[in-house]
């Protein structure tokens, strides 16, 4: 007998016992971070509430919800795997399955900036809220901040984003910023990943709010890393971005990241949970042995 879908579960459950959501998110165990020098490995899927449905060659990779949760369900199960960053929507279909016991878990918070769109820049805060977070239990909030200085759509999302910064502060929890130099051109924002750029955006992020006791970055693993990380004095969480088809690079790169003492771990989404021979669970674990 076949198994039963992964959605119908979580679709019988939203439809008939809805107030099931918060009292899961509450149970569950929660996760902590690792001790002393231990280094963090966070599974990341907040790109569809984007409109970002791409992974590799596959312009419409993240569509099926089936497939997406059993991607993340099987890269959670893996071991040395501390958490997941995404999405309400995503953060309580994995609670609904058990797959986030034990873990830390962080929301997103602005996915506005739809992909492709005329005001792709005006990125606001459709998703989590500081408030949010703290109700459902999760261990911070993450914000997407791109810095365009031809576009004034950047002030407002600088705005929010220092008050985001404040609100989680206020609860005692991360707020996690990822912070970059972008520009338009032939009608696509694209991020700067010169090592000049990324310390530009470093210094700026890290001086959002009136505290930045509880602010980490969120950034691009780049050229010249020594002096990047040289940028800022917060603890730091390197990112996977695109899939790419040369996985050994990628895992190098941030193998040179995480040997650096401001960078305490990785947050890696559709590098593994898309890999190019398409192994969810060899590409978790080959990332997670880089963090011993």
């Amino acid at each position: 007998m076949s198994e039963t879908p992964l959605t119908d579960r979580i679709v019988a459950i939203r439809a008939h016992e809805p107030e099931r959501i918060a009292q899961v998110l509450a149970d569950r165990p929660r996760g902590a971070l690792p001790d002393g020098d231990g280094r963090l490995m966070i599974i990341a899927c907040d790109h569809p509430a984007r409109g970002a449905l791409a992974a590799g060659a596959d312009p419409m990779a993240m569509a099926s919800r089936e497939q997406l949760l059993a991607r993340c369900v099987t890269a959670l199960s893996r071991p040395g795997v501390n958490g997941f960053l995404g999405t309400a929507d995503l953060i309580e279909d994995l609670a609904l399955l058990g797959a986030l016991d034990g873990k830390l878990v962080y929301g997103s918070m602005n996915r506005g900036g739809l992909a492709g769109a005329a005001f792709e820049m005006d990125d606001r805060f459709t998703g989590y809220d500081a408030a949010g977070v703290a109700d459902a239990g999760l261990d911070g909030g993450k914000m997407l901040l791109r810095i365009n200085y031809s576009d004034p759509a950047t002030a407002d999302t600088l705005a929010a984003c220092a008050a985001a910064v404040d609100a989680l502060a206020e609860r005692g929890v991360m707020a996690m910023v990822e912070p970059f130099i972008s520009r338009w051109e032939s009608g696509r924002v694209v991020n700067d990943l010169s090592s000049d750029a990324v310390m530009t955006s470093m210094a700026i992020a890290s001086g959002l709010g009136r505290t930045s006791a509880y602010t980490w970055l969120k950034l691009p693993a780049v050229d010249d890393m020594e002096r990047v990380m040289e940028a800022s004095t917060l603890p730091a969480l390197i990112l996977g971005g695109a899939v790419s088809a040369d996985a050994d690079a990628a895992r190098e790169s941030w193998a040179r990241a995480l040997a650096l003492p401001t960078v305490k771990g990785l947050v890696i989404g559709r590098s593994l949970l898309f890999p190019p021979d398409d192994d969810v669970a060899a590409a978790v674990d080959n990332t997670v042995g880089l963090l011993s």
